[in-house]
C-alpha cells in the first residue's frame, strides 16, 4: 500500500509518501517547509519534486491522505482542494485525518500525555489530549477549540506528565508555565517533531485504509471547528441589526 500525505493546515506545508506492506512501513520521501510561503504556490511543486526524486508514478498511489482540520481556513481549503483534485484526476480515495491527531502522532511511543496546540487566535487553541496505548494513539479528549486556560485545567485534573507541541507553544508557553508549574510536570517537543508533518498524516492513514475509513473526493469536507473571521463578522453585523430593529420597534411603541 502506498499513501500520499498532504498537510497545509497551518504555517507548515508538507508532502510525504509512505509505503506499507502489512508488516513494515517505509517513509519514501517527505518535503516539509516552515517558512513564509503561500501553500497554493508550493504544495503541488513540492509533490512534483518528490515524485521526480523517487521516480513515483502517481497512478500507483493507493490513497491520498490529507490533514482535514482544524487549522488555518485558507490552508485547509488549499489542502482539501489539492487532495480532491488529485483524487478526481487519479480516481483514488481520500483519507480524512484530523489535524490534531496527526500532530500527536509525531510523538509516537512516548509514555507521556500528548497535548498538541495550534494557535486559533482570540486566546484559543485547537487542541486535544492523547496517549499511546501500545502502538495505538488514543484520544482522551478529541480535538476541540477551547481557551488555553481550559485545556490547562483539564491537564491539571489528569495529573500526569504532559508534552506539548505545535505552533501554539511559543504563543502560550508562559501561560502554560504559570498554569501548570504547580500541578503537573510538563515539557515541550523538540523542533524536528513539533510541527505538522505529512509523514504522520500518511502513517495514520495506513490504519484508516485498512479499517475502510476512506471517502471519495466529492465527499471530502474540511473540519473547521469554528466559524471563519468573515463568518463571525457577518454574524455580529446581523446581531447588531436585529438589536437595532428591536430597539426601533420599542421606541415606536
Amino acid at each position: 500500500m502506498k499513501i500520499l500525505g498532504l498537510d497545509s493546515s497551518g504555517l507548515v506545508a508538507s508532502v510525504a509518501v509512505v509505503e506499507d506492506d502489512g508488516v513494515n512501513s517505509n517513509l519514501l520521501a517527505e518535503y516539509t517547509v516552515n517558512y513564509k510561503k503561500t501553500h497554493s504556490q508550493t504544495l503541488l511543486p513540492m509533490l512534483d519534486e518528490i515524485a521526480k526524486m523517487i521516480e513515483l508514478d502517481l497512478n500507483t498511489i493507493d490513497a491520498i491522505a490529507v490533514a482535514g482540520g482544524p487549522g488555518s481556513f485558507t490552508g485547509l481549503r488549499i489542502g482539501s482542494a489539492t487532495a480532491k483534485g488529485l483524487g478526481l484526476a487519479l480516481d483514488k480515495p481520500l483519507v480524512h485525518i484530523p489535524t490534531v491527531d496527526a500532530l500527536a502522532y509525531n510523538l509516537y511511543g512516548t509514555d507521556k500525555i500528548i497535548c498538541p496546540l495550534m494557535d486559533a487566535r482570540r486566546n484559543q487553541v485547537y487542541t486535544g489530549i492523547y496517549e499511546f496505548q501500545g502502538e495505538k494513539l488514543v484520544a482522551l479528549e478529541p480535538q476541540m477549540a477551547v481557551g488555553i486556560e481550559e485545556i490547562a485545567e483539564k491537564l491539571c485534573k489528569l495529573g500526569r506528565d504532559v508534552i506539548f507541541l505545535g505552533d501554539g507553544v511559543p504563543v502560550f508557553r508562559q501561560v502554560l508555565t504559570d498554569e501548570l508549574m504547580k500541578g503537573v510536570a510538563f515539557s515541550f517537543a523538540p523542533a524536528h517533531v513539533n510541527k505538522q508533518r505529512a509523514a504522520a498524516v500518511a502513517m495514520l492513514a495506513v490504519s484508516y485504509v485498512r479499517a475502510g475509513k476512506t471517502e471519495t473526493a466529492a465527499e471530502h469536507r474540511p473540519d473547521y471547528l469554528r466559524l471563519s473571521q468573515a463568518e463571525r463578522e457577518r454574524a455580529e453585523q446581523e446581531r447588531l441589526k436585529r438589536e437595532q430593529k428591536t430597539q426601533a420597534s420599542g421606541e415606536q411603541a
